[in-house]
């Protein structure tokens, strides 16, 4: 996040698809990251109904869902973490790594799933995924969706990735677009959704790489996509607090990193979203290694907010806001699962919240809007963390000067609209895009039965 409201790389993209669309369009993704929305805390079925209007989720992750797809040389492999493996190759193919110049041969199997026929015929489609990429391999995500005039998109690359960079670069593929939907860095979008076009079915696909003549391989155990479709709107109703309670989630500030390794998109000053990442990763019991972050200045404070900026760029994009490349890193850690959705109110971030899990939102607004916080910002990523007794949000916002600065209280009204917003004025007067409720959530591979149900009572499996 930029201080300063200043137009960000994604914010521009989004400001030219939301200039497209008159009436009914949810928003192109904004700068960096995540949301939520409205309510009161503890009725889990109408979380779940609520969010069931907008939202479509689906994710494959079990052995018999790993089986369903159409495999060309990978197999899916059993146990207490099903997933899905490089077997056979099928082939090999060159690659010339935009980033870095490289040309290398690998050796590749793919996966297909059946088609999705999506709930809520969807303006904007996230993808997610989790796997394991030891060094000599990576991964490649594509979707090819049906329109709701029967006609088909292309298939469009939503990522190449890998945990490390010693291979490839981890990047998103930009200027992919058939004329009446887009990739938009991480987010498939409906070019004009006035028209009433929408998305109503999707496949996934999946390309697995490993070096030739070795027999290492990615594995993965997830991947899913948030398919969605929120109506413009400046303002939300206003919410009935349901819920006080407060979790213990470290605190880590972006600020103090300000000038730390520029080549990661200018250093800390536009860390929100790795630096939000690392602070639930660690509230899950997940740490870095004192050799994993051996690569780290050991003049720098927390090393390990570098290591999660570093292991989160996007080298196209060229930031640390890559909303599923930030759940991928989250799911590196042994035993941890993310996921990009989009919920639907405050009402399920207090389902959440009571349940013991905490969710990262990103935020668009101007420094009159949002009492506290003392800037105003084109996109940035909070991590939320609680509410009080009167309902306000407790938040770790990483824009805060010092670590023990970073617990703040935004007013419960103003944070919900900022949040749940798909259209807001920026300082200029000019109608730009909000986020409209999209939010990542980093859980157990293994949730409790309890964790499981509020999961599923805000769409998520």
């Amino acid at each position: 996040m930029s201080i300063a409201e200043q137009p960000s790389r994604r914010s521009v993209l989004a400001a030219a698809v939301a200039a497209a669309v008159v009436t009914g369009a949810g928003p192109a993704a904004a700068d960096t990251a995540a949301e939520t929305g409205t309510g009161t805390g503890t009725d889990e079925a109408g979380a779940g109904q609520a969010t069931a209007r907008l939202v479509d989720n689906r994710a494959w992750t079990t052995y018999t869902e790993w089986r369903s797809g159409t495999a060309r040389g990978t197999q899916a492999v059993a146990g207490a973490r099903p997933g899905l493996v490089l077997a056979t190759p099928a082939g090999t193919v060159d690659y010339t790594d935009p980033h870095t110049g490289t040309t290398a041969t690998w050796e590749y199997a793919t996966w297909t799933s059946a088609p999705h026929a999506l709930s809520v015929p969807a303006t904007e489609v996230i993808a997610s995924w989790n796997a394991d990429t030891p060094a000599g391999t990576w991964i490649q995500v594509e979707l090819r969706g049906t329109y709701s005039d029967g006609a088909e998109t292309p298939w469009y690359v939503l990522g190449r990735w890998a945990a490390g960079d010693q291979d490839i670069r981890r990047t998103s593929v930009d200027d992919q677009s058939d004329g009446r939907s887009s990739i938009w860095t991480d987010t498939f979008a409906i070019d004009d959704a006035s028209t009433g076009l929408r998305l109503t079915a999707y496949r996934l696909r999946l390309t697995l790489y490993r070096r030739p003549g070795t027999k290492a391989t990615p594995t993965v155990w997830r991947l899913g996509a948030m398919g969605s479709d929120v109506p413009d709107r400046f303002t939300v109703p206003a919410s009935t607090p349901g819920l006080t309670r407060e979790l213990g989630v470290p605190r880590y500030s972006q600020e103090i990193h300000k000038g730390q390794y520029p080549e990661y998109d200018n250093g800390g000053e536009a860390w929100c979203s790795p630096t939000s990442s690392q602070m639930i990763v660690e509230y899950w019991g997940a740490r870095l290694s004192e050799e994993q972050t051996s690569w780290v200045d050991p003049a720098f404070a927390d090393p390990q907010v570098c290591h999660a900026a570093r292991y989160t760029f996007d080298y196209q994009y060229a930031g640390c806001g890559n909303w599923p490349f930030n759940a991928a890193y989250a799911a590196t850690f042994r035993g941890l699962q993310g996921v990009v959705t989009r919920l639907h109110s405050l009402t399920d971030l207090e389902t959440l919240i009571e349940a013991g899990i905490p969710a990262i939102t990103s935020q668009s607004f101007r420094a009159d809007e949002l009492t506290g916080a003392g800037y105003g910002t084109s996109g940035h990523l909070m991590t939320v963390i609680g509410f009080t007794a009167d309902g306000d949000v407790i938040a770790n916002d990483p824009a805060s000067p010092s670590n023990e600065a970073v617990r703040r209280i935004y007013r419960r009204r103003e944070w919900e609209n900022i949040w749940l917003r798909t259209k807001r004025y920026n300082t200029s007067g000019k109608v730009v895009s909000g986020t409209g409720g999209v939010c990542y959530l980093y859980f157990p591979a293994h949730p409790t039965p309890r964790q499981r149900r509020v999961l599923a009572a805000v769409g998520v499996r």
